[in-house]
């Protein structure tokens, strides 16, 4: 990931040989510590000169087309055409892998050759998949994509899972300054918006065209960015990533193909899960809060000639997560639903992979250290959220889902994503035995009593239901919520559950019209 993800330069552009040309391993713009902004050469007698003697025209139009766009713009919390130009632009000059050194890959169209490859390794692993779980495929079509496609075809879903945080951040802002205040400088902070809308415009391009250089497909980060049920690889990234490991490249690519065919298997045939994902990021943001002595210091001392300071007080730390145990729910949950997912995705390709490739004990591993020294998911979070990932969480979940598998079949361990309440919980990953061995709940009553009292409803009360003054048959009031495992009130946070009713992020929740699969299949492998 960039250095300097806050940090303005200017627009990356293709190297150019001879003299004049940019020197091998510059970054994009000249970021840096001490000259964020690229500008070079002049001394302190002239400081025009010390922004722009450096620069020829070309570099002088872009800087001021930037400014341009920053100054001007007047959209949401994100300025995503900006982050757009900036991601194509870091993925045409060709990025670094994580830790790497030297010039990265440039980007190339993928080719028809490519294309059917991929093709035909999706084709396979879904065969494959058939076996070792009763999810059914989640696929609709295969496709090969370059970086720059990559970064057209997520950019929806970075929004949807960006803004939110964005949103808050720039709240919580306009929270610190008095409303007189506010009012007194209405046009400054129009400009500061613009400004703030820029600022993460940069972070996420440069962080989604650094991803584009690292990613395998789309659900790479454990989460779906890709349109949905279309599984997606891009041919040059896995050539990179396989090219040191010692395996063919088609095993690597049907490996690969393998894992982005699992995450579509489940994505598509659990409804609640994305919204649950995005719910728990977004449960994250609303907790974001500014250091006001920090953002007063800073302002009390902004150099308007060196915008850049308000950046780096970005960068350290001004808007910090709050301390509270809400917040750190938020992240408990966030944390153990991307390590469910990465877990099953990890165990179900195992099984699916051992018994036809020779190595695909060493691709397992080779993914695991990849994650440990900070993949493309650990770089996400790490950058969005501040949330670390923790490598060990993923092996927890991958053997408590193998765990499953051998106690309760495909049908019972692929049964718990039902229903959000299933599954389980930080504390389970810590004991998976005890979770493995522990008498499931039972939802199809609760969702059958459900389910009548929705159709009931238009027709008046059922003979069993509440009286007409609201109390139930023995004189008390009924319970008008059920609660979760938790103690917390159904369906909060959640999405849609499986069969269209009020889903949950872990709290509670069910299936307004489910017919009780969730708990069936639980308990059909014990």
């Amino acid at each position: 990931m960039s250095d300097n993800p806050f940090g303005f330069g200017l627009p990356p552009e293709e190297p150019e040989d001879g003299d004049n040309g940019r020197k091998k391993g510059d970054q994009p713009g000249g970021q840096g510590p001490a000259n964020p902004f690229g500008f070079g050469g002049g001394s302190g007698d002239n400081p025009l000169a010390a922004m722009f003697g450096s620069l020829n025209p070309n570099d002088l139009g872009a800087a001021f087309q930037q400014l341009g766009q920053m100054l001007s713009y007047e959209g949401g919390p994100v300025n995503w055409d900006m982050a757009k130009d900036i991601a194509r632009q870091t993925v045409a000059q060709g990025t670094v892998p994580s830790g790497g050194a030297g010039e990265g890959t440039k980007d190339a169209s993928v080719s028809p050759s490519e294309r059917a490859a991929v093709e035909e390794a999706v084709r396979l692993a879904d065969l494959w998949l058939d076996g070792v779980t009763s999810l059914p495929s989640g696929a609709n079509s295969a496709v090969a994509w370059s970086r720059a496609e990559w970064v057209e075809a997520t950019l929806p879903v970075w929004k949807d899972l960006v803004d939110p945080v964005a949103e808050r951040v720039g709240a919580a802002m306009g929270d610190v300054l008095p409303e007189e205040m506010q009012a007194m400088a209405g046009p400054l902070l129009g400009m500061m918006r613009s400004m703030g809308g820029a600022m993460f415009g940069t972070q996420i391009g440069q962080a989604v065209g650094m991803l584009a250089g690292e990613v395998v497909g789309s659900t790479d980060i454990g989460l779906p960015l890709g349109p949905p049920r279309k599984a997606a690889l891009l041919p040059l990234n896995i050539s990179v990533f396989g090219k040191d490991l010692g395996v063919p490249l088609d095993e690597v690519r049907l490996y690969l193909a393998l894992r982005e065919a699992a995450h579509q298997r489940l994505f598509a045939h659990v409804p609640w899960l994305k919204s649950h994902l995005f719910g728990a990021v977004e449960g994250y943001a609303r907790g974001i809060k500014v250091d006001t002595a920090k953002l007063e210091d800073v302002v009390g001392q902004l150099d308007p000639t060196h915008p850049e300071q308000l950046q780096d007080a970005l960068q350290q730390g001004m808007f910090q997560p709050e301390d509270s145990p809400q917040q750190k729910a938020a992240l408990a949950r966030l944390e153990t639903a991307l390590a469910l997912v990465e877990g099953w995705v990890d165990a179900v390709v195992h099984a699916a992979a051992a018994p036809h490739l020779p190595s695909a004990g060493a691709l397992r591993e080779a993914l695991r250290r990849r994650r440990a020294s900070g993949g493309p998911a650990e770089q996400t979070f790490a950058t969005l959220i501040g949330l670390e990932l923790r490598p060990r969480r993923l092996r927890d979940a991958s053997r408590l889902w193998a765990s499953l598998t051998d106690a309760r079949g495909l049908d019972g361990r692929d049964g718990l994503w039902e229903h959000p309440d299933m599954l389980p919980t930080a504390e389970d990953l810590d004991d998976p035995d005890g979770f493995v061995h522990r008498e499931q709940p039972d939802f199809s009553e609760l969702d059958k009593m459900l389910g009548e009292a929705a159709s009931g409803g238009a027709s008046g009360p059922a003979p069993d239901g509440p009286a007409p003054d609201g109390h139930a048959p023995d004189g008390h009031a009924p319970d008008k919520k059920q609660p979760g495992r938790d103690g917390t009130d159904s369906g909060t946070e959640g999405g849609t559950g499986p069969s269209g009713g009020s889903g949950g992020s872990g709290d509670g929740g069910g299936s307004a019209d489910g017919d009780g699969d969730g708990g069936s299949k639980g308990d059909d492998g014990r």
